[in-house]
């Protein structure tokens, strides 16, 4: 999805365990302005996306954090990812819901919170009443703790993944992605009851599915390949669904050129500076306000995601217009890297820059390695409180990486703002 970390980014979870693991044996924003499309992400929001392993394999978190950071780079906000394999209505390895919800959610005083559970509620059985009832009411109660301790904060409730009947004949009729599509439906009453957003994940993976096993049959038990944990792809899917929920655009820049009258015709979230339009030859300089996806389209997991209908260019348009220009071809380049070559016509319909191997998207992978070494570091914080049993050592280096993390989504985002880029576009004899 995404090319190999440098090796700096790869050695920061190696430091803070040994960080942790040195005291646990003493012991024993910038110029951005705020979103104008309407997305529900606001700069000073703290984001807890809560549920089991499906979220602690954080995929889909990590990936609204990376549209965020890269489409908002000036917001001050912070991701935490708070998955739990195994975990249920109840709670699970990690703690009692009551436990868990006070340490893993409202102790970061949270403005959003996700839910989503269920995978492991059905028992992977035909649904008894009884079930559906303890899932239920134990969901409806997390609702309120979270309601009553959180009282301003808005509420996502996440009809869950599904299990994969589609790629693969389901175990008994009419199958466990029909049990989870009832306790979904009582996600939804929930939500309706408690004047909270529902996001139907069910919905739209198991779409993605019918849509790989119609246009790649080979590959599309690779989206559940274990028919519960999604994929890579599986969780890009997710991630653009819970994205539109939250009223993801799709603009991180558009900018149309008039080459016949020399001129610039439109620039949105973008600044363009020394315009020079000559025979066959046009220069100038742009500072976009945001950058595109950290995503490699001929990547395996991304094309699968596309395949599956994630439909990314709605989430990922960084046109470029150029009308007027004389037939031919046209080389198109950014800070002397050639991107592309197009005919005059591809240029007057418009070219997604963001499809393409920019300089753009290089800015913008740190963001994505971040946003990953940023879900083990807290993964292994949460896991030294839930065993520390007293143990002031563990609580100091819990402490420790949770400051490192603080810090390091802070610069996540400075790191993400663009920065000025050199455009040619050239004929091509």
């Amino acid at each position: 999805m995404h090319p190999q970390r440098p090796a700096q980014f790869q050695r920061i979870v190696q430091f803070a365990c040994a960080a942790a693991a040195l005291v646990l044996a003493a012991g024993t924003r910038c110029a951005a302005d705020e979103p104008k499309s309407g997305f529900a992400i606001h700069d000073g929001d703290r984001v807890v996306f809560y549920g089991d392993s499906i979220t602690q394999d954080g995929g889909y978190a990590c990936f609204v954090e990376e549209y965020c950071r890269t489409r908002f780079p000036g917001l001050d906000v912070r991701f935490y990812n708070a998955g739990v394999g195994g975990d249920t209505v109840q709670g699970g390895g990690a703690g009692e819901v009551r436990v868990r919800l006070d340490r893993d959610v409202i102790r970061h005083k949270p403005s959003i919170v996700t839910i989503m559970l269920g995978m492991n509620d059905g028992h992977y059985r035909r649904l008894e009443p009884a079930t559906l009832a303890s899932f239920t009411d134990g969901y409806r109660a997390i609702v309120a703790k979270v309601r009553q301790a959180l009282p301003g904060a808005r509420i996502y409730l996440i009809r869950s993944s599904p299990f994969d009947d589609v790629a693969r004949p389901p175990d008994f009729e009419p199958g466990y992605m029909d049990v989870l599509r009832k306790m979904g439906e009582a996600v939804a009453e929930i939500a309706r009851e408690q004047n909270a957003t529902v996001v139907d994940f069910g919905g739209s993976v198991a779409e993605g599915l019918k849509l790989a096993v119609h246009n790649d049959p080979e590959r599309a038990h690779h989206l559940l390949p274990d028919r519960v944990h999604p994929s890579p792809a599986g969780h890009i899917l997710m991630g653009a669904t819970l994205l539109r929920a939250l009223g993801a655009s799709a603009v991180v820049s558009r900018v149309e050129i008039d080459a016949e009258e020399a001129k610039l015709a439109k620039a949105e979230n973008a600044k363009l500076s020394d315009l020079k339009v000559s025979a066959g030859l046009i220069t100038w300089n742009e500072l976009d306000q945001s950058s595109p996806l950290p995503l490699n389209f001929k990547d395996a997991n991304v094309e699968l995601a596309q395949i599956a209908g994630a439909d990314l260019e709605s989430l990922d348009s960084e046109e470029l217009v150029v009308r007027g220009l004389p037939k031919g071809r046209y080389e198109v380049q950014v800070d002397d890297k050639v991107i592309g070559s197009f005919s005059g016509s591809e240029l007057a319909r418009g070219v997604n820059l963001a499809l393409l191997d920019t300089p753009m998207r290089w800015k913008a992978y740190p963001v994505v390695w971040g946003s990953e070494e940023g879900r083990n570091v807290q993964l292994l914080e949460r896991n030294l409180r839930h065993g520390a049993a007293g143990d002031q050592g563990a609580v100091a280096a819990a402490d420790f990486l949770l400051a490192k993390d603080e810090s390091d989504q802070a610069l996540r985002s400075k790191g993400a703002i663009p920065v000025e880029r050199h455009f040619r576009v050239q004929f091509v004899p």
